[in-house]
C-alpha cells in the first residue's frame, strides 16, 4: 500500500505544479489579449497571447486528467492522460531528430550543392567555414536532391513568416517587443539583412514616405556601445541608405534567421540537454500513470476472484475513493 501511494501521489504532485502553471499561462495570455486594442494581430502564428492561450488552454486540460485521473483512481482519465503523453513524446522525438539533421543539411548544402544550382545567395558568418544558403535554390524541383528541396521548402517557409512579422512590427506591442528581444538577443536585424526593414510602412524606403523613420531600423538593431548609459532610440535612422560596410558601424546587419540557426547549431549540447530533461520527465510521468493503472487492475480483479470478499466492502464503482487503501496482495 506504501508503494502505492508514492506513486499516486508524486503523480498527482507533478500534475498539480503543471496545472498551476498552464493556469497562469492562459491568464497570462487572456489579459494580455483583452488589454490590446481591437484592431491588433490576430492570428495564432504572431500573437504571442493567443499563442499563450492555446499552449496554456492544451496543458491545463492535459494536466487535469493526470491531477483527476490520480487523485480519483480513475482508469479512463489516467489512459487519456498516457495516451495524450506518449502521443506528444513521440513527436517531440521526432521534431528533435529532424531539427538535429536540418541543421546539418543546412549548414552542409552550401558546399556540397553548388554544382547543381544555377544561383545561391550565401551569407558568411564572422568565424571561418562556417557559412548558410538563405535564400531559394532557382531551379527545378527535379533537378533538386529530396533533402536540399525539404530544406528550402522550410527554409522559405520560415523566411515568410519571419517577414510577414516585420510588416506587422509596430500594430501589435507584443509583437513588436518579441522581435526586439530576438533582434538584441542575436544581435541581428530583418529576416536575411537590415534591409528588409524597407518592407516595413514606417521603415520603407522611398521618397514618398512621410515617415520620420523612413530608411530606418529599428533601435533594437543598434550595436550597444560599451558606455553608453542613455539609449539612442534614433540610432537606426537612415541606416537604408548606407553600404551593408558602413551601416555595420552603429547597426547589425546580418539577418535574425541565419543568426539562430547559427545559433542552434553552436549550442546543440545546452538544447539536447533541456529537451532530454524535459523527455526525461514526460517519461517519469508516463511510468507512474501506467504503474497506477495496473495497481487498480489488479485490484479489479482480485474482487472478481474473490466475491466473498466484495460482499463486505464498498460496491463496486467506476470511481475509486481518493484515499482507497489498495492492498499489496
Amino acid at each position: 500500500m506504501r508503494g502505492y501511494r508514492t506513486i499516486k501521489y508524486t503523480l498527482f504532485i507533478f500534475c498539480y505544479f503543471f496545472w498551476v502553471v498552464s493556469a497562469v499561462l492562459t491568464a497570462v495570455g487572456i489579459y494580455a489579449k483583452i488589454a490590446k486594442e481591437n484592431d491588433v494581430v490576430d492570428t495564432l502564428t504572431l500573437d504571442p497571447a493567443l499563442l499563450l492561450i492555446i499552449v496554456g488552454s492544451v496543458m491545463f486540460l492535459i494536466t487535469f486528467l493526470g491531477c483527476f485521473g490520480a487523485l480519483r483512481n480513475a482508469t479512463c482519465l489516467l489512459k487519456m492522460f498516457l495516451g495524450i503523453l506518449v502521443t506528444v513524446l513521440l513527436l517531440q522525438i521526432a521534431a528533435g531528430v529532424v531539427g538535429y539533421l536540418f541543421t546539418d543539411m543546412v549548414t552542409s548544402h552550401c558546399s556540397d550543392e553548388t554544382g547543381n544550382t544555377k544561383e545561391i545567395q550565401t551569407h558568411h558568418f564572422q568565424q571561418p567555414g562556417d557559412c548558410l544558403c538563405m535564400s531559394e535554390l532557382k531551379v527545378p524541383n527535379k533537378t533538386r536532391p529530396d533533402d536540399a528541396v525539404d530544406v528550402v521548402q522550410v527554409m522559405e517557409r520560415t523566411e515568410k513568416l519571419m517577414m510577414k512579422a516585420i510588416v506587422l512590427y509596430r500594430e501589435d506591442q507584443d509583437l513588436e517587443n518579441a522581435i526586439d528581444f530576438i533582434q538584441k538577443k542575436f544581435q541581428c536585424c530583418g529576416v536575411e539583412s537590415y534591409k528588409d526593414w524597407s518592407r516595413n510602412v514606417y521603415f520603407e524606403c522611398s521618397d514618398t514616405n512621410p515617415s520620420l523613420e523612413a530608411c530606418g531600423v529599428p533601435f533594437s538593431c543598434c550595436v550597444h556601445l560599451q558606455n553608453q548609459t542613455v539609449l539612442n532610440t534614433m540610432c537606426g535612422y537612415g541606416m537604408q541608405q548606407l553600404e551593408e560596410r558602413s551601416a555595420a558601424q552603429d547597426v547589425f546587419t546580418i539577418g535574425c534567421l541565419e543568426q539562430i540557426v547559427r545559433w542552434a547549431k553552436n549550442n546543440l549540447l545546452l538544447v539536447a540537454g533541456l529537451t532530454a530533461g524535459l523527455l526525461l520527465l514526460e517519461v517519469c510521468m508516463i511510468s507512474l500513470a501506467a504503474a497506477q493503472i495496473c495497481r487498480i487492475k489488479k485490484v479489479q480483479r482480485q474482487k472478481k476472484e474473490n466475491p466473498l470478499r466484495g460482499l463486505s466492502d464498498r460496491k463496486d464503482s467506476f470511481w475509486y475513493p481518493a484515499f482507497a487503501d489498495f492492498d499489496d496482495q
